[in-house]
């Protein structure tokens, strides 16, 4: 392609609304424009970047075994009544109504394609010989994002690959799981990316059943833990404290005695650490939840926020929610903010670090008050385990410096941007939606499903956020819109261009993906849009040069440009993108 016959329109000046290097780099490099918030057109250097990182997805996961379809942006709204999920998306779902002769038809934009996939499979696959299968789509996806934004990072409309297993047993869907991680895997090596798998909220089939895909980036969204001295990683939902079960009983010599202190209008920790002059981590923060409808008081140190899946883990409970204003005075006698372990009357599961505060402050169970010198084992007592340990539970979010559940060393906090994500789904959709198997003996079971999801757009984004320096861009061979870009100092002059003509057409032939930048512009400004825009190689053909039989090379990860003789160029440029490519 010849740089004037393209559509590249490079920016100077960052822009005011780009809020992260991914988002100001990609408008100024001329690879995206916005349309409207939370939209972006591809212009011609973005699609093609997009387009090789969409081969390379497809390419591995056609490797990985998977078969390819293409569903529908339009799904009609019964599939996701059928599911429960209307509710569950609430207003990123975009409904649509349209008129249909006399009809009112409401259907939504797909965001994302369960329901779809799996009303396929009910009606094409019915017994156990057709399966396992694997099927997946690269499509649009449509969610009403409340807040777009960060460019391509948060959009209302994206490219997704999305892929679905289909098993017969734990045992295939386990293996379709590592079949699709390790294609993700390649795919992201592949892409140049630096990411860590790390272990994501499983949901109720249990197990590791579920790993995200993290870009490590200053901006990242996402918060992750990661072991500094293993490869242990977690999102802060799903990672484990690596805290013991307590042993930890304050002695009676230690014990100063409790006492009811006035807390008028505190009901908060921060509140009452203000009115009692005291530290939230010498509170006992104690929060009522409904599990399957029973009230249960979950007690956690008072700096620590509540993990709500693993609480529903460690009392085997199908759901849990925040226990309403009449459940918690009914078993605390008091309004919300004044709860405490002390003459409770529910069950108590408690956090591992709880058992540790010793003389600590909790809520009184009486409003506008609360107890100072709580002692476990004396005012209040946990059920002892097998070991003889007082029974406790992680059911915290993990925090930096905390230790690692696989090691002996330290969490440290990492901001991510998820890529990827892998999940074992279960029996959820295909009980929903009538997908089963007959089995060998024509017992029908519910398909066991698995679902792979990659973010494209997020593949573009995640480099542009993390490979970049001062001048620009600097895109990986296999994802850069142009391996080469061919720069001419002067096209006035007939040898350099018959030298750069002679370049383009020979790299061609090679198989090398080159840009000719024929404008008649100073050199200065075709090696700062080479460097904004990060072509991996750049190629100048000057008029001293090619009278003295030289050309000069510059990769675009090196500081320093490279001089060849003019006859060996094409050969040299040739072999670098082969290597950088293999």
């Amino acid at each position: 392609m010849r740089w004037t016959k393209s559509f590249i329109p490079t920016m100077k000046e960052d822009p005011s609304d780009a809020e992260v290097p991914s988002h100001r780099l990609m408008l100024r490099a001329g690879l995206i424009r916005q349309v409207m918030a939370g939209a972006y057109t591809y212009l011609p250097l973005g699609l093609r970047a997009l387009h090789k990182a969409t081969g390379i997805v497809r390419e591995e996961m056609d490797k990985a075994g998977a078969v390819e379809i293409q569903m529908t942006a339009l799904t009609p709204i019964d599939l996701y009544e059928r599911t429960g999920r209307i509710k569950a998306f609430g207003n990123v779902l975009m409904n649509i109504h349209v008129s249909r002769g006399d009809r009112k038809v409401h259907m939504a934009l797909g965001p994302t394609h369960e329901e779809v996939v799996t009303d396929l499979v009910s009606k094409h696959f019915s017994s156990y010989r057709q399966l396992p299968i694997t099927l997946y789509q690269i499509q649009m996806k449509f969610r009403n994002e409340e807040r777009p934004r960060f460019g391509i990072l948060r959009t209302s409309e994206f490219l997704m690959k999305d892929a679905y297993s289909f098993s017969t047993s734990l045992e295939q869907l386990n293996e379709a799981y590592q079949a699709m991680y390790d294609a993700y895997c390649r795919i992201f090596t592949r892409c140049g990316l630096e990411y860590i798998p790390v272990e994501a909220e499983s949901g109720p089939i249990g197990g590791d059943g579920s790993h995200e895909f993290m870009i490590p980036a200053g901006n990242g969204e996402d918060t992750i833990l990661k072991c500094g001295g293993c490869k242990y990683g977690a999102n802060v939902e799903r990672a484990e404290t690596g805290r013991a079960r307590s042993s930890v009983v304050t002695a009676e010599a230690d014990m100063k005695p409790i006492t009811e202190i006035a807390t008028p209008a505190a009901g908060s920790i921060e509140a009452v650490c203000k009115t009692l002059k005291c530290k939230p981590h010498k509170m006992i923060k104690t929060l009522i939840f409904k599990a399957d409808g029973k009230p249960i008081a979950v007690l956690l140190r008072g700096d620590h926020d509540a993990n709500e899946n693993k609480i529903r883990r460690a009392l085997g409970a199908t759901s849990i929610e925040m226990a309403d204003e009449a459940t918690i005075l009914a078993v605390t006698g008091a309004p919300v903010g004044f709860a405490g372990p002390v003459g409770i009357q529910c069950d108590i599961i408690a956090d591992h670090d709880v058992p540790h505060i010793a003389n600590a402050v909790t809520g009184a169970n009486k409003v506008d008050a609360h107890f100072v010198n709580v002692c476990h084992g004396r005012d209040w007592t946990l059920a002892k385990a097998e070991d003889g340990t007082w029974k406790t539970f992680d059911l915290r979010n993990a925090a930096a410096d905390d230790p690692c559940p696989r090691c002996s060393a330290k969490l440290g906090l990492v901001h991510g941007i998820e890529v990827g994500h892998v999940f074992k789904l279960g029996t959820k959709y295909s009980v929903s939606l009538g997908a089963n198997y007959l089995d060998e003996k024509e017992s029908q079971h519910p398909i066991i499903m698995g679902c792979y999801g990659i973010g494209v757009n997020r593949i573009l984004a995640g480099l542009a956020e993390t490979r970049h320096d001062e001048n620009g861009l600097i895109w990986p061979m296999a994802i850069a819109p142009y391996e080469v870009v061919i720069c001419p100092l002067n096209i006035n002059e007939p040898e350099v261009m018959k030298e750069a003509e002679r370049y383009y057409a020979e790299l061609k032939a090679a198989g090398v993906d080159v840009l000719l930048d024929d404008r008649d512009v100073r050199a200065g400004v075709k090696f700062k849009d080479a460097d904004l825009i990060g072509f991996p190689i750049r190629v100048v053909l000057g008029g001293k040069g090619v009278a003295a039989g030289e050309v000069e090379l510059k990769q675009r990860t090196k500081a320093d440009p490279e001089k060849f003789p003019l006859a060996d160029g094409v050969r040299i440029v040739a072999d670098l993108v082969k290597a950088a490519k293999a």
